[in-house]
C-alpha cells in the first residue's frame, strides 16, 4: 500500500530518505527538490494544482507531493529492547483523536529522542498524511506501536521494568519527581483525559500548574512540556 504525502518540508525529508519516494509531483519546477529526488533517483511528474488538491484532500500542498510506502508500526518488544538511553521513554496515547496532536506529538518525541509512541489501532489517529504533515519529518524517525489493548500494554511494560506517569488535572507537580527510571509518560484524550483502566495502571499522576484563568493545555503542548521536563531532569546543565 502506498500513501500521498505533501507539503515542501515532508517531501524534503522523504526524498532524503533512500528509498523512501516512488515518485514525485511538482506543480512548478522546483530546483531544490527536483535536484534531490534526481539524487535519490525518484521520478518526477508534472502535474496541476487541481489534480493535488484532490491527491491530497485540501490546497495545503505547497505545489508538491510524493507517493511513498504506507508508513508501518513495529512490535512493542522493538521499543522495550531498543533503548537510547540508561532509561528508557516511551510516550503512550490513550485514545487521542486529533491527527496534528499525534503529528505535534511525534515532533517533540523526536526532539527528547524518546524511544517511540504507542497508541491503539482503534479509536485513536493513525499514521497519516496528515500526521506525517505536522510531525515535520518526524513519522520518519519515531518508532510508532500500535497496540489492541492499552491496559495490558501498560501490565506488560511494567513487568519490564517501566513506571508509568500520566497526566492529569489533579495530580502531583510534574517537577517533583526526577524520572532516574525507565518511564512510560501517558497523555490522554482532547476532552475526556485518561481513561479510567489505563489510569489505574499509573503509578504517578503529575500536572503542569496552571496560573492563569485557563483550566488546561492542549494534549499535544502538555505532552512537549513534560517530555522536556523529563529530558531536562536526566540530561541537567
Amino acid at each position: 500500500m502506498t500513501q500521498i504525502l505533501y507539503g515542501r518540508q515532508v517531501v524534503r525529508q522523504v526524498l532524503q530518505e533512500k528509498g523512501k519516494a516512488r515518485r514525485l509531483m511538482l506543480q512548478n519546477p522546483d530546483r531544490e527538490i527536483e535536484a534531490l529526488a534526481k539524487k535519490a533517483g525518484v521520478p518526477v511528474e508534472r502535474t496541476d494544482k487541481n489534480r493535488l488538491n484532490r491527491l491530497c484532500g485540501n490546497g495545503n500542498h505547497q505545489g508538491m507531493a510524493v507517493e511513498v510506502q504506507a508508513y508501518e508500526t513495529v512490535p512493542l518488544k522493538d521499543l522495550i529492547q531498543n533503548k537510547k538511553g540508561k532509561y528508557g521513554f516511551l510516550i503512550l496515547l490513550d485514545e487521542l483523536e486529533d491527527p496534528h496532536n499525534l503529528g505535534a506529538v511525534l515532533r517533540s518525541a523526536d526532539a527528547v529522542n524518546a524511544d517511540g509512541v504507542i497508541f491503539k489501532k482503534t479509536h485513536n489517529a493513525g499514521l497519516s498524511p496528515t500526521v506525517a504533515k505536522v510531525s515535520a519529518g518526524a513519522i520518519d524517525t519515531v518508532k510508532c506501536c500500535a497496540v489492541t489493548n492499552l491496559t495490558r500494554t501498560l501490565e506488560e511494560l511494567k513487568k519490564q521494568g517501566y513506571w508509568v506517569v500520566g497526566a492529569d488535572m489533579d495530580g502531583q507537580d510534574y517537577r517533583s519527581i526526577e524520572y532516574d527510571f525507565h518511564t512510560v509518560l501517558v497523555i490522554g484524550n482532547e476532552g475526556k483525559g485518561i481513561s479510567r483502566l489505563v489510569r489505574e495502571q499509573c503509578d504517578f499522576v503529575v500536572s503542569l500548574p496552571m496560573r492563569g484563568t485557563i483550566s488546561s493545555l492542549n494534549a499535544s503542548v502538555s505532552a512537549g512540556i513534560l517530555m522536556y521536563a523529563i529530558d531536562s531532569k536526566r540530561h541537567p546543565l
